[in-house]
């Protein structure tokens, strides 16, 4: 699930968001785009407050797929998180379609 530097294999990708097992809405992801900006495409709402991974408002549950995690985990996200499928929407992107949940995992 963990996959790091891995920006030339990315491209063009569909997330599906879901709230649990509602699909609240589907969009294609550009490269390089955070999951919070594919989210408001699908007309799907992250919260967010930093932008940058330190408060962890956005975070959501990644439920199949990848992303790209950042080296070392921005403060917002530690490794017990990231076990639990935790992300963070504002500053990490897909590798590939992703199912992500916008219950975090908690």
């Amino acid at each position: 699930m963990i996959e790091g530097g891995a920006m030339s294999r990315r491209r063009m990708a569909i997330i599906r968001f879901y709230r649990g097992r509602l699909l609240l809405g589907t969009a294609e992801a550009e490269v390089d785009e955070p999951l919070v900006d594919v989210a408001e495409k699908a007309g799907v709402e992250i919260p967010t407050n930093c932008t940058s991974g330190n408060c962890g408002t956005c975070l959501v549950r990644l439920v199949e797929g990848r992303v790209d995690y950042p080296d070392p985990l921005p403060p917002g996200l530690d490794e017990f998180l990231v076990e639990d499928g935790g992300v963070l929407a504002c500053c990490m992107e897909p590798i590939g379609a992703c199912d992500i949940d916008v219950i975090p995992p908690l």
